[in-house]
């Protein structure tokens, strides 16, 4: 009688596993339709050259690259699709790097938003187009350099035969080697603090702006002050994510199915969700790219029937009344 219990909660429990990659595969296309829609808004229109936007669309790009990759390693662990080991710590490797590209980004767009708000009169000179550049080459590589260096170091403790091995591909290979782990953990966590205290103090002074401006900034102020916020939120949901494998690891190692589970709650909260938070950010509080976005996204339909009923209005011949 046991068995047969322990056998249907096995059963049971396969088939909403086997429910969950489907789940998975429906959030993930809208959101890259979503996020590919914001870029094509982003090429389409030159009023979106600016380093505000050139943020987000870096911002989308990578969001977009990270989620695609890590639901692909998710859907070869389940599958458990084999690969070989050169090119599995390669992908890694980029998901690692676009996973730090991202927080180091919202803190770049905080400080624009800083210097928007704070230093209004400085901020043409200083969002030039060869600054946003300077600035773009800084993230890049800060962004692959603790990447680049765990890969290189790896590879020189792995032994040769290893090296063109088959796997399953996942980012609990690459922390094999202990004190290595531990140098990237150290890394992230220092990188973490960092970028915390300067969206904190940003956040501080743009409130201190806030306060103290005349009403007709207030509330741009104000809007300023939600934008770093969300970006807050971002910034340690998606810091969250690089310590995913750390806790990954122990389930990995114990169990398949119980690591299958905490994978796909993990891919959801800190993959997923900080990828939802973009969208709302610019695609739908800013007035300005909302309107590009809506235009594009419904092939321009919307302002056309505008146009037609403005058209309809001027056409139909004014009637006055006499008492």
């Amino acid at each position: 009688m046991s068995l047969t219990l322990n056998n249907l909660s096995s059963t049971s429990s396969l088939k909403a596993l086997s429910e969950k990659p489907l789940l998975v595969q429906v959030v993930v296309g809208i959101l890259l339709y979503v996020n590919g829609l914001m870029i094509f808004t982003f090429l389409k229109k030159e009023t979106f050259r600016d380093t505000r936007y050139i943020l987000f669309a870096q911002t989308l790009f990578v969001d977009s690259a990270l989620m695609l990759l890590s639901d692909l390693t998710l859907l070869g662990i389940f599958y458990q699709y084999h690969m070989q080991m050169i090119p599995c710590c390669m992908i890694c490797s980029l998901m690692n790097s676009l996973a730090v590209c991202s927080p180091i980004t919202l803190v770049a767009m905080c400080l624009e938003r800083y210097v928007a708000i704070c230093l209004p009169l400085r901020h043409a000179s200083i969002s030039t187009p060869k600054n946003t550049f300077i600035g773009l080459l800084i993230i890049w590589n800060v962004s692959f350099a603790l990447p680049l260096f765990i890969i290189i170091v790896y590879f020189t403790y792995l032994p040769p035969g290893v090296m063109f091995s088959y796997v399953v591909c996942s980012g609990e290979i690459m922390l094999q080697v202990k004190w290595l782990a531990d140098t990237r953990a150290a890394t992230l966590q220092l990188l973490f603090i960092m970028m915390l205290c300067i969206i904190v103090s940003t956040y501080i002074k743009i409130m201190i702006a806030a306060r103290s401006a005349s009403s007709e900034n207030k509330k741009s102020s104000n809007k300023g002050l939600k934008t770093v916020l969300l970006h807050g939120i971002q910034l340690l949901l998606c810091m969250a994510q690089l310590i995913i494998p750390y806790i990954e690891m122990p389930f990995w190692k114990l169990d398949v199915m119980l690591f299958m589970n905490v994978r796909y709650s993990n891919f959801i909260l800190f993959v997923i969700l900080p990828r939802c938070l973009s969208p709302l950010v610019y695609g739908l509080r800013d007035k300005k790219f909302y309107n590009a976005l809506r235009y594009y996204a419904f092939c321009g339909i919307c302002n056309q029937q505008k146009i037609q009923d403005s058209k309809t209005l001027k056409d139909v011949p004014s009637i006055s009344i006499h008492n």
